[in-house]
């Protein structure tokens, strides 16, 4: 296609602001822009049209928000309103592309959220489809916050579509989106399923958002997009308006350009005049090439594990075979122990987990995804799909919120056949078998051989060699003595004429040996000395963890001996991979509720209140724990899925506590009463269900009056319900004013409250602005601030 080959030899200009300008024009809070497409063309047209004469090559559709989650109650279909969009910007262009625009639905997904994986994909796929039919010549994803539900709308254009799809996340001032992923993340997970560009849009300007770009431009093997916003938004004279003028605009744009960026444009703020100085600036301008090279890299929601240097473990303690408690927990779907075994492994120092539930007397598929869901907000690093079945792996790899090791393909065609285009479509990576129809070779050639047919043949699906992790296969020693040599020797082989990565069950040698410990660690030091990249270990075992760490002391992989350093130094303090100790604090509550073991707290909250009073539970456990939480959020050691987690499992507790209570005759708990909405006008309430979450779970009883509501309504209930603290929750600029007009009418009304606001929009100069009394930047803020007006703990 013409636009691909653009991609590659010119930067590319997209158009600017939509929403922005359409409040030049009239648009007013609560309006829906996309109903203007419909309503009020000859708007639309207008804004389309300066940009065309502003020289953008690509001009992007009036569709943001047009799906069925947000247009449902007017009289328009999806297919209607993007119809409409379609054409006019046909009739306003001559040679310029049509970009169908695609936006989050508002909600979170599963685990964090109510939205299925396939519920949202059914939204998108509305979206696509209607685009397809009237003509788009690409689809940009931009402005999503939610890597999983990136991942459902690219798959949505893939599966419904051949158009080139550019897709953007929006980042935080922290670095990273709201529910936690880091840029590099973004990249590597997305970047092999099949989209043609990818970049950052909105939150920032073009000064705060530049670590961002050169982060992604370091990992991006893509072309890398680029639309921020006109600086940061201020309120001046009721009006949130963007300040920074086009020229320091296209100033902080120049370098990004000198460093790579191949497609620029604009977002919140801009205006055809930014478009134009920077077509002026750029446009036809060469994109300076980049040299980055392909890494093994396997990705959680949260984090990028790069398997290059450094020798990395996957944990082998999830599956079945041999292990009576594993297969006793998966037959009774008690997952908390599947889940103690999660955290035990990385706790231990696993890099990856590995994942198998094969048992015949159980639904694999339902309980793998399960447990994938399960564990995405329980660990931070990535997983490794193990299954023989074809079914179960694609449904997981479809689900996985991250980038997976698929466990395993071998060199059976039929292997091949199935496992390649699940890989291919979802970016997967494979542990490949050298066996083939014949078997598990006795010589390192033949398993060579093996090994270089899996690679040629997974090129031909676009896999290349560094997505790759061969399995030389290891036979136990007991009774093929001389094939563990060879199996090592292939390793070698292998390394020196591509350009994969290589593992083993290092465990599998000692099958039928006494003191199977020594000779597993034994052979693991033999192996890394061949070369092997990432072994599958139990790395609970005693002094594998330490040998992995020495062995990279003496062999210059740890320059300095500075990971060595600090692995002792975390061994002076209690061993946490102690399974007694690791039994022991698994019961103490606490350590339930910041380990997010949903199961496993009903439980201990039961026992607990036999010998306690429930206040006890929640002032000395509940509480606490929900604190430490929260500061681990603040300081970026874990992130929003994790902290759901944690506050839906101090949820169950207060469930059977609020039982007791009642059998006591007690009063309920209950720290005070707390409104939340989102203004008027704004439909968007992905931050204010994440704060109700959190202020439920520190004992506050929430009154949400949901999203689009008016002041008249919120003044009502305030004084109704004698309401001491107000949350008021906007995501868009134009909406921001009713936040305002909602300050005020609870002011005048001279009710006994205080105002919290937040939302991606505000700063705390803006909120101070509107009158708010606190500005609160997430919803560990927003405990606080409740904590405060309410006395909580004091």
């Amino acid at each position: 296609m013409e636009l691909l080959k653009l991609l590659n030899e010119k930067v590319l200009i997209f158009d600017g602001a939509m929403g922005t300008m359409l409040q030049r024009e009239g648009l007013f809070g609560g309006e829906l822009p996309e109903l203007y497409n419909i309503e009020k063309p000859e708007i639309v047209r207008k804004i389309h049209k300066a940009y065309v004469d502003a020289g953008a090559d690509i001009i992007t559709t009036n569709t943001f928000g047009a799906n069925s989650l947000k247009i449902n109650k007017t009289p328009y279909s999806v297919e209607n309103i993007i119809s409409a969009a379609v054409e006019n910007v046909r009739a306003v262009t001559t040679n310029q592309l049509i970009a169908l625009d695609i936006s989050s639905t508002g909600k979170l997904l599963e685990p964090i959220g109510s939205l299925s994986f396939e519920d949202a994909y059914d939204i998108f796929k509305e979206q696509v489809l209607a685009g397809v039919k009237s003509g788009v010549d690409l689809i940009l994803l931009e402005t999503f916050s939610d890597l999983q539900e990136t991942r459902a709308a690219i798959l949505a254009c893939k599966e419904n579509s051949t158009l080139p799809v550019f897709c953007t996340m929006t980042f935080q001032d922290n670095g990273r989106t709201l529910t936690g992923t880091d840029p590099k993340t973004f990249v590597n997970v997305v970047q092999d399923l099949g989209i043609d560009a990818l970049g950052v849009n909105c939150s920032l300007g073009p000064k705060e958002i530049t670590p961002i770009v050169e982060e992604i431009l370091k990992w991006a093997l893509l072309p890398v997009m680029l639309q921020p916003n006109a600086g940061l938004p201020i309120l001046e004279n009721n009006e949130t308006i963007f300040k920074l003028e086009k020229e320091e605009f296209t100033e902080f744009i120049k370098p990004l350009i000198d460093k790579g960026v191949a497609v620029v444009g604009g977002c919140c703020g801009t205006n055809p005049g930014f478009i134009k100085l920077l077509k002026e600036s750029f446009g036809g301008k060469k994109v300076v090439p980049r040299d980055v090279k392909r890494k093994t890299a396997v990705c959680s929601s949260t984090k990028t594990v790069i398997i290059d240097g450094s020798i990395k473990i996957i944990g082998e303690r999830i599956n079945p075979t041999g292990k009576t408690k594993v297969k006793a927990a998966l037959k009774e779907n008690k997952f908390d122990f599947i889940l103690n075994e999660a955290i035990t492994q990385v706790e231990a120092g696993a890099d990856i987990l590995d994942i198998n539930v094969g048992l015949p007397e159980i639904n694999e598929k339902e309980t793998m995804l399960n447990i994938v869901k399960e564990l995405d907000g329980i660990v931070d690093v990535p997983l490794q799909i193990d299954s023989a079945k074809t079914e179960v792996i694609e449904a997981a790899c479809r689900i996985y919120c991250g980038k997976t090791i698929i466990n395993s393909v071998n060199g059976n065609q039929s292997s091949m056949d199935k496992i390649f285009p699940i890989a291919s479509k979802y970016g997967a990576s494979l542990i490949a078998l050298t066996l083939d129809e014949d078997g598990i070779p006795k010589t390192c050639e033949k398993r060579f051989e093996i090994a270089e047919k899996i690679i040629k043949e997974a090129k031909k699906y676009g896999i290349e060699e560094e997505r790759i992790i061969v399995d030389n296969l290891v036979l136990t020693a007991s009774a093929e003595q001389e094939g563990v040599l060879e199996t090592l020797k292939a390793i070698k082989l292998v390394k020196d004429n591509y350009n994969v990565r290589t593992t083993l069950g290092v465990s599998n040698v000692s099958f039928g040996l006494p003191n199977r410990h020594m000779i597993n660690k034994t052979f693991l030091l033999m192996a890394m000395t061949y070369g092997i990249d990432v072994p599958i270990t139990d790395p609970t075992a005693t002094e594998i963890v330490d040998l992995i760490k020495s062995f990279e002391v003496l062999s210059l992989i740890d320059i300095d001996s500075q990971n060595y350093i600090r692995h002792m130094d975390s061994k002076k303090e209690p061993s946490t991979s102690d399974k007694n100790n690791i039994e022991k604090s698994h019961k103490d509550l606490k350590s339930i509720i910041l380990k997010g073991l949903k199961d496993e707290v009903e439980e201990v909250t039961t026992l607990m209140l036999k010998d306690n009073e429930p206040m006890i539970l929640v002032d000395e456990y509940l509480i606490p724990s929900l604190d430490k939480v929260g500061q681990a959020f603040d300081r970026g050691d874990l992130y929003l899925p994790q902290l759901i987690r944690s506050a839906e499992t101090v949820k169950k507790s207060f469930v059977i506590i609020k039982e007791q209570l009642s059998k006591n005759g007690s009063l309920s708990i209950s720290n005070g009463k707390i409104l939340l909405a989102t203004v008027k006008g704004d439909i968007h309430d992905i931050g204010k269900n994440i704060v109700k979450v959190i202020l439920e779970n520190y004992g506050f009883e929430v009154i949400d009056l949901g999203k689009d509501v008016t002041p008249e309504e919120i003044v009502k209930t305030v004084r109704e319900k004698d309401i001491k603290l107000v949350g008021l929750s906007a995501l868009m600029t134009t909406t921001v004013v009713n936040m305002e007009q909602t300050i005020k009418e609870l002011k005048e009304a001279n009710l006994d409250c205080k105002v919290l606001v937040g939302g991606a929009v505000l700063t705390p100069d803006y909120a101070k602005k509107i009158k708010a009394d606190f500005y609160c930047k997430d919803a560990t803020e927003s405990a606080k601030v409740a904590n405060s007006i309410f006395n909580v703990n004091k």
